[in-house]
């Protein structure tokens, strides 16, 4: 599966030209395999994409802008769905990828299909009582030595993915990313003028 990135290489926008290099950028660091595809150059791309964004992702004057991304022949979304995937630590779901194995996305996937894990048994999140009262048997039957290093390995594994959490939200943010925040911030009121 090829990732497709519809962007326009001369575009004179400046906040369309951060955005494309947002999204490629975060592609080569995930190591994606993408192929860029110019509809500045290209008028078959150019056609193609707009032809191939869903009626209701389109902006009201009918042209997509780029990036737009694909999936093969599959829509991914825009700049803005990127964006909030990214955010929300769903870039590989939202790209119609399967996450690989050990990422933060691949945990959370295995979680929604799964349930929760407690001492390596999958918790299925039923009420059953009849399950409370073999779990509390057995854990009367183990002794507290043996009760207590699965704690404290589950206790080191908590402070792992904290230190994990604060290394990801203490990420500086990028000159380009800042820059990008700014244009739009520009734009929205811009635009809220304008609308009225």
């Amino acid at each position: 599966m090829v990732i497709k990135v519809f962007l326009a290489s001369s575009s004179g926008s400046t906040a369309i030209k951060k955005k494309q290099q947002d999204v490629l950028g975060f592609l080569e660091a995930l190591k994606v395999d993408y192929a860029p595809l110019d509809i500045a150059c290209n008028e078959d791309n150019r056609m193609w994409m707009r032809e191939n964004v869903p009626v209701e992702k389109k902006p009201t004057n009918g042209i997509p802008l780029p990036p737009q991304i694909f999936n093969e022949e599959s829509y991914c979304g825009d700049y803005e769905t990127f964006f909030d995937a990214k955010e929300d630590n769903a870039v590989y779901a939202f790209l119609g990828l399967p996450p690989p194995p050990g990422s933060k996305e691949a945990k959370e996937a295995y979680l929604l299909e799964n349930g929760p894990v407690e001492n390596g048994t999958i918790v299925n999140g039923t009420d059953d009582a009849e399950d409370e009262e073999n779990l509390e048997a057995e854990e009367e039957n183990i002794d507290d030595d043996t009760l207590k290093a699965p704690v404290k390995e589950e206790e080191a594994q908590e402070e792992v993915e904290d230190e994990e959490a604060k290394g990801e939200d203490d990420q500086p943010v990028s000159e380009e990313e800042e820059e990008l925040r700014q244009l739009e911030e520009e734009e929205a009121p811009e635009q809220e003028e304008e609308d009225e």
